[in-house]
């Protein structure tokens, strides 16, 4: 009996057929390199709608002429339009793969399309979600890559994100395809190669649905990223900030999810900081010089260098033959006793064991009698000046 199971290539030509439903009457721009994944993906899309082609000339590789030239050839076998930009490759930080992928995207943003489709496969999908997990990266990284992204505002489209390695070969041999092979493909000095000839295949042994479980992760990640999208803009909404661009809130969550201690984000006139894992709106400038305040009875004492106001209530605080009292703030190496039986330790650690972030701490109001520290906002009242009297609050404006 004959098998109803339908051939590996029908697979590119499903995935053909959906991006004609999806972007049909755009202008289409497919990218197209020479490997197999693209010629494939120039292949099926112009047997089912009008495109056309770029090729990126890198010039890294002493056969970079041949490959144009290869994909000169097959547009014009294919009828397609075919443009052809040569590149200056500038390597600096980020490795040449990267400064390579950054010259061919500049280049792609100064061509007119509505879509520009991109023959990335789920071979690559999932070698870039362990490539990102491998090095430490966030929800956006395990994401890996979407299948369709914004360029500019214009639609950035992965049809074969699906489509395993193995039906693309298929597709390109049952319609004798020709394809340029990267010479460089064959080293496992990058890191992508690396994982691909000598990782991958280990995998497969232990784990054959390997690469359909990382895309499945990456799509989990994904939805995970978009809801951090919505709650940051809600965030920003509640407090009455602008929406930024899509490009900025990705780098805001980029630096956010990032979590380092030293976290600033200037935005609208305010700046978010993150501490201990939480979001911090500030809007005050820093401190930088502040003439100290005598309290005399008042119920309440406006302060607003320090953007609040202090407020008494009678109980027991500091005790009432402690007076009078100055409001000062700090100025380093101030130690307080907040419980009778624990030495005195510095504001520093006190602060940092309360989780008051950093910045906050030169704006908290201090009170002393005399040379002696008695209160400190966030923190209490010293145990040796305690007694019946009045207890300080500190509130700050909204």
């Amino acid at each position: 009996m004959a098998s109803s199971r339908k051939p590996r290539r029908a697979e590119v030509d499903l995935a053909a057929r959906s991006a004609l439903v999806d972007y049909r009457g755009k202008r289409i721009l497919a990218g197209l390199s020479g490997g197999v994944d693209s010629v494939v993906l120039l292949h099926a899309l112009s047997r089912l709608m009008p495109l056309r082609a770029v090729h990126v000339h890198h010039g890294l590789s002493p056969s970079a002429d041949r490959w144009a030239k290869f994909c000169t050839r097959l547009c014009r076998r294919l009828g397609v339009p075919l443009a052809v930009k040569k590149v200056q490759v500038k390597k600096r930080g980020e490795g040449l793969e990267a400064a390579a992928r950054a010259a061919r995207y500049a280049a792609f943003r100064r061509l007119p399309f509505d879509v520009l489709a991109l023959a990335h496969q789920l071979d690559d999908q999932a070698e870039t979600v362990l490539m990102n997990l491998l090095r430490g990266a966030g929800v956006k990284g395990a994401s890996g890559m979407p299948s369709q992204g914004r360029i500019d505002g214009r639609i950035l489209a992965r049809p074969f994100l699906d489509v395993p390695r193995e039906a693309i070969l298929a597709y390109a041999r049952h319609h004798r395809l020709d394809w340029i092979d990267d010479e460089s493909n064959a080293s496992d000095a990058l890191t992508r190669n690396f994982i691909r000839l000598r990782i991958a295949p280990l995998l497969a042994q232990r784990y054959p649905r390997w690469r359909e479980a990382l895309a499945r992760a990456a799509g989990h990640f994904s939805r995970k990223a978009l809801d951090e999208r919505q709650l940051l803009r809600e965030f920003l909404a509640s407090k009455g900030l602008r929406a930024p661009s899509e490009a900025k809130l990705l780098e805001m969550l980029r630096q956010l999810t990032a979590r380092r201690a030293a976290t600033r984000i200037e935005h609208d006139g305010a700046t978010l900081r993150l501490y201990r894992d939480r979001i911090f709106l500030d809007r005050q400038a820093p401190v930088s010089r502040f003439t100290p305040m005598q309290w005399n009875g008042e119920r309440k004492l406006p302060i607003p260098a320090l953007g609040g106001e202090l407020v008494f209530r009678p109980g027991n605080g500091i005790a009432a033959k402690y007076r009078p009292l100055e409001v000062r703030v700090r100025s380093g190496g101030e130690r307080l006793q907040p419980h009778p039986r624990r030495p005195r330790r510095t504001l520093k650690n006190l602060f940092q064991e309360a989780g008051v972030p950093s910045w906050q701490r030169e704006r908290l109001p201090l009170l002393y009698c005399g040379d002696e520290l008695v209160w400190a906002a966030e923190l209490g009242v010293d145990a040796r000046f305690r007694g019946r009297g009045v207890v300080p609050e500190w509130k700050r404006r909204s």
